[in-house]
């Protein structure tokens, strides 16, 4: 934290708050876990997170569990969802290459994440009021996604904005534009799975994770492409320099 370390510490301590906040509602809105579902979700969800992505020019990564943590939002309890977001956006923060992750890091992600689906639980069941031209499936589906995509991205350009020294519009707009096409998709998918799971069975999202290792795939060349593309720039203004 080198730009404004103070302000860094309290707006990760007021997510960090928020986190314990929609934990703390989740546990009071349980149910009856539904053991075997939330277990499989689970295990999804702590694979995918493990696909994860740097974002190229940023300080920050992504993985392709979203589509398991929607789905999870919106056939599970809101306390398994909770569950869930949280353990797998922790197996996201342990490095590839092995090591522990860093503990504030750690804390705001979890955090984070935490928030963004108390949010979209509220929405999605109820707990917020919401015209009633919203009330259609689709609609009510895509207002959770939304929320969940700008609760998620917004305090991440924040605290990079506080620690690194950059604009906060536009950190935004980076992470918006390498990361809004997953979104959408985890959306469509998580529509798909949740309308076919209520005609065919539960299992339907075992065949999500093949999808997402796909785009997972997709992304990893684009960003490596990105990178490569990049690199070049400042070799060329060195030797312009000389």
């Amino acid at each position: 934290m080198t730009s404004h370390p103070k302000i860094a510490r309290l707006f990760i301590g007021l997510m960090a708050l928020g986190g314990l906040l929609s934990l703390s509602y989740g546990s009071l809105q349980m149910h009856p876990l539904h053991h075997f579902r939330f277990l499989t979700m689970l295990l999804l969800a702590l694979v995918a997170s493990r696909l994860k992505l740097k974002l190229p020019g940023l300080n920050g990564s992504m993985s392709v569990n979203l589509p398991f943590i929607l789905i999870a939002v919106v056939e599970l309890s809101l306390f398994e969802a909770l569950m869930i977001a949280a353990a797998s956006t922790l197996a996201q923060c342990f490095p590839k290459g092995g090591g522990r992750p860093k503990a504030v890091q750690t804390l705001f992600n979890v955090s984070t994440a935490a928030v963004a689906v108390g949010l979209a639980g509220l929405i999605l069941h109820g707990g917020m009021p919401l015209p009633s031209t919203w009330l259609s499936g689709s609609l009510l589906l895509s207002l959770t996604a939304a929320s969940y995509f700008l609760s998620q991205t917004l305090p991440v350009a924040t605290i990079i904005s506080l620690t690194e020294g950059r604009g906060v519009r536009r950190t935004w707009s980076s992470i918006f534009h390498l990361s809004f096409p997953c979104y959408v998709l985890s959306a469509g998918v998580t529509s798909l799975v949740t309308t076919a799971s209520h005609r065919i069975g539960w299992q339907i999202p075992l065949l999500v994770l093949p999808t997402m290792y796909g785009v997972y795939c997709s992304y990893r060349l684009y960003f490596g492409q990105a990178e490569a593309l990049a690199c070049p720039l400042p070799l060329a203004k060195a030797a312009a320099a000389e």
